[in-house]
């Protein structure tokens, strides 16, 4: 596996991945990896016969009261995961590559990234669809993988994708979970362990009220037992919601539905989300 941390280099190893005619997928991330990353790249070497994997902790999407300087950075077990397994390449870039001095751009989705996240966190889809946008431009993949925990996220930028004419596919790809249902999650680091054992009420709440609006019971019901029951497990709860499955609006009768929560318990904030399986949303 090849690491490269200046874009010039970067540039000269995608060009030679182009003049040999290989395909090239990209997995884009900030490090602290896990199985679920590793899934990513997983499904990234069955669509292509080059995989590029970035670590870089944006600082644009973090707010001035979030989790920067804490959060989790392991590059050198990064790196020893990533070549086990399979990748050809390895950007690093460092901040100062990343965001020169004069940085000025912020490229900015409308829609799909104010509701949920974008207004629990303000500027972050910003920071997001800008840091995304400059490593599609480093990278030029023909495809990106991103995984569909973070759903909001893989709207956005499927949205930023359309609307900017990039030449990219993007892919999600299914949750990683662990045995009792949770979604890994790097941020899973801060749970202390009574935490992380309370936290499985994320998923099951979620799981719980899909099963009721499934079966066609009332979609505001459901989803207020689910919050009562995050609070009862001692999460502060964001928000719990039903939503189109493609915009984050209202359900529309005939499209995709999404289930999707945020919930802080201690000091961390998950996030999860579901399909689900009817178009009766009460």
């Amino acid at each position: 596996m090849q690491t490269v941390r200046q874009l010039p280099a970067l540039r000269e190893a995608v060009s030679g991945f182009r003049a040999a005619g290989d395909r090239v997928a990209f997995v884009p991330t900030m490090g602290a990896l896990h199985d679920g990353h590793m899934a990513l790249v997983e499904a990234a070497r069955r669509t292509a016969t080059r995989v590029v994997v970035s670590i870089f902790v944006n600082p644009k999407q973090f707010g001035p009261k979030e989790d920067l300087a804490k959060y989790p950075r392991k590059e050198m077990a990064d790196s020893r995961m990533l070549s086990t397994a399979g990748v050809d390449l390895l950007w690093l870039p460092p901040v100062e590559v990343m965001y020169p001095h004069g940085f000025e751009t912020t490229v900015s989705v409308g829609g799909v990234s104010e509701v949920l996240d974008g207004a629990a966190r303000p500027g972050h889809f910003d920071g997001v669809a800008t840091v995304v946008t400059k490593l599609f431009n480093q990278v030029q993949p023909d495809v990106a993988l991103f995984g569909e925990k973070d759903w909001q996220q893989l709207q956005v930028i499927r949205r930023m994708v359309a609307d900017l004419d990039l030449p990219v596919e993007i892919l999600g790809v299914p949750t990683y979970r662990d045995d009792d249902g949770l979604a890994l999650s790097s941020r899973n680091a801060y749970l202390l362990p009574e935490e992380r054992a309370r936290a499985v009420a994320l998923p099951r709440a979620l799981g719980f009220a899909e099963r009721a609006i499934a079966k066609g019971e009332d979609t505001q019901a459901a989803l207020a037992q689910a919050r009562d029951t995050l609070s009862a497990a001692g999460f502060d709860v964001d928000y719990i919601t039903l939503a189109d499955a493609e915009t984050l609006g209202d359900p529309v009768a005939g499209r995709a539905m999404r289930l999707l929560g945020a919930a802080r318990i201690g000091g961390t904030r998950l996030i999860d989300n579901i399909p689900v399986t009817t178009n009766d949303h009460g």
